[in-house]
């Protein structure tokens, strides 16, 4: 096949929100360059939302980020091909089309893939699935899923509760298995996550946690699993949902450093170690906000934060406009009932040796209470001891928690104190928040305060 040769001034590998962010970003910093995009599919799920393409969004369809029309919008060149190999010193990447694209700034956002357990015996049977971010195979995974009563999952994190959550709501039979001793276990802590495994538990899911699968069994397809304890369990299909990694082999193979983790080495501006090369969303390495320590978070959020700093650096940088660490933003809903946390857990202070205390408080999210729709709201803090340093935060409630959790995230991005966040205003509404009276996360913060000045009076 002959080489057709482009050339470009950016190109960008992967169009999912990493890439198109890094895009548009780029394109409205460097409007006289020419960006190019290459995506393998020419229709890009949103990520987050796939598991909701199993029940409440029906199907992949209704599931489709715009990218394309946000790249003609903005200027963008979009190519459909799958990448190779990346020339580093000519400064081209080679396509599966026999196409080549020279570029001045290449950004790899190539994402993650979902893990297959080779380890477990049985995980290449039909009817055995995994989560990635591909439209066709999921296409075809919710056609089978439609003709399958029993479904076990495999995994509670937020994609195994999500799809389990979602496949219940269409009348499955939904058993969920989770080797920690509760579901969203890494994410929240006991209190938390034990409020969300009795609500999954009581819309239909049945959830075994504490246990591992050791085989998937069937000929040919799955018909049930074995634990380790012996036990089986039917199942018609089975879904793998138990992580990511990133997918680097395209850096790797071009001479990159990647972690042990196969994260791609990135700077505070998200470049690699070849300037010329930025790398972004989950293929790139991160590190912790509060710990520095390096982390496996792999988030839509983060990944746009990322793609921001690189787009706005890609010929100039500035010292401003670096990448800080990743909060660790998560936030989910079973049902009408939202479940959020930014920063560090108790769990994870105690694991770091933080000395903290931690204050919480639960209240309602409308005010007053009888007013429809009215949900409780708990808010837990935890809080350096010495500094009063906002380190992390939690919150259940109705679906407000959502934009809650992102107020935690700024509280914990911007290093507030107790201090600051007990003489902050906060606008309030009968209709949309909690009391200005009783506002659950100030009376967090109040009672975290309390146990300051309790502990130095007893000092």
């Amino acid at each position: 096949m002959n080489s057709i040769r482009f050339e470009t001034d950016v190109l960008i590998i992967g169009s999912s929100a990493a890439g198109l962010v890094s895009a548009t970003t780029g394109k409205r910093v460097n409007p006289e360059k020419k960006f190019t995009v290459v995506t393998r599919f020419p229709q890009t799920l949103i990520p987050c939302g796939i598991p909701y393409i199993f029940g409440s969004v029906g199907c992949s369809d209704n599931d489709i980020l715009p990218s394309g029309k946000m790249f003609e919008i903005n200027g963008i060149e979009m190519l459909v091909d799958e990448a190779e190999s990346i020339n580093r010193k000519d400064k081209y990447v080679m396509f599966k089309s026999g196409k080549t694209v020279g570029y001045d700034k290449l950004v790899i956002s190539t994402g993650s893939l979902p893990i297959q357990p080779s380890w477990l015996k049985g995980s290449t049977l039909e009817n055995v699935f995994t989560v990635p971010k591909d439209k066709e195979y999921l296409d075809r995974m919710h056609e089978v899923l439609k003709a399958s009563q029993r479904i076990v999952v495999i995994g509670a994190g937020f994609i195994g509760v999500e799809i389990s959550d979602e496949l219940r709501k269409t009348g499955k039979e939904i058993t969920l298995i989770e080797k920690l001793p509760h579901i969203l276990g890494l994410a929240f802590d006991r209190d938390i996550s034990g409020r969300a495994e009795s609500m999954l538990k009581d819309r239909g899911v049945k959830i075994l946690t504490g246990t591992s699968v050791v085989e998937i069994t069937g000929d040919g397809e799955a018909d049930g699993v074995i634990l380790e304890n012996g036990k089986r369990i039917d199942a018609d299909s089975v879904i793998l949902a138990i992580g990511y990694i990133p997918n680097s082999e395209l850096a790797a193979e071009a001479g990159l450093p990647v972690s042990d983790r196969g994260f791609i080495h990135v700077d505070d501006y998200m470049r690699t170690s070849d300037p010329s090369i930025f790398a972004v969303g989950d293929c790139a390495e991160k590190r912790d906000f509060i710990t520095r320590k390096p982390s496996p978070v792999m988030l839509a959020s983060t990944a746009c934060a990322e793609a921001r700093i690189a787009g706005m650096n890609l010929f100039k940088l500035s010292a401003i406009k670096t990448f800080i660490g990743t909060i660790s933003i998560f936030s989910t809903a079973i049902g009408n009932t939202g479940f959020g946390v930014a920063g560090i857990t108790e769990t994870q202070a105690n694991i770091e040796n933080f000395d903290y205390i931690t204050g919480a408080f639960e209240g309602i999210d409308r005010h007053p209470g009888s007013l429809e729709d009215t949900h409780k709201q708990f808010v837990k803090l935890v809080v350096g001891k010495e500094s009063g340093v906002i380190l992390g935060g939690e919150v259940f409630g109705g679906l407000s928690a959502g934009e809650l959790t992102n107020t935690l995230g700024i509280i914990v991005q911007n290093r507030m104190t107790l201090n600051s966040l007990l003489t902050a205003q906060f606008g309030t509404h009968p209709l949309l928040t909690a009391s200005p009276a009783g506002y659950p996360l100030v009376k967090a913060a109040e009672n975290a305060a309390s146990k300051i000045v309790c502990k130095t009076i007893i000092s």
